[in-house]
């Protein structure tokens, strides 16, 4: 079973930035997809975007394209969310999540695609 820490959470002021990490552990496979997702309660989970481990297929989703960057260091079995130019809107609770690689296949990320999940970290935007 993968186990995902994440970190980098926080409060910052509307325009700025945060770099959220996910540490994993357990992989069994070399091959898989990483996924970030966000969500506000009562609201249903939104996938941001995805990244596969062995090719550079990524997806972002509208709401972030431009604003944030998924990448990833497999040697260290760390992936990240680089944030820029956050809102108010981009308030949630994130999570870092991994499943197999065609849970990453050039659409917005599903959560039913996605099999072991970090804890979440809050992220909050507001001046």
């Amino acid at each position: 079973q993968v186990q995902l820490v994440e970190s980098g959470g926080g409060w910052v002021q509307p325009g700025g930035s945060l770099r959220l990490s996910c540490q994993a552990s357990g992989f069994t496979s070399s091959s898989y997809a990483i996924g970030w997702f966000r969500q506000v309660p009562g609201q249903e989970r939104e996938g941001l975007s995805c990244i596969r481990s062995s090719d550079p297929t990524t997806y972002y989703a509208t709401s972030v394209k431009g604003r944030f960057t998924i990448s990833r260091a497999n040697a260290q079995n760390m992936m990240y969310l680089q944030m820029n130019s956050l809102k108010p809107e981009d308030s949630a609770v994130y999570y870092c999540a991994t499943g197999s690689r065609l849970a990453c296949n050039g659409r917005r990320p599903r959560s039913g695609d996605f099999d072991s999940w970090g804890q979440g970290t809050q992220v909050t935007v507001s001046s």
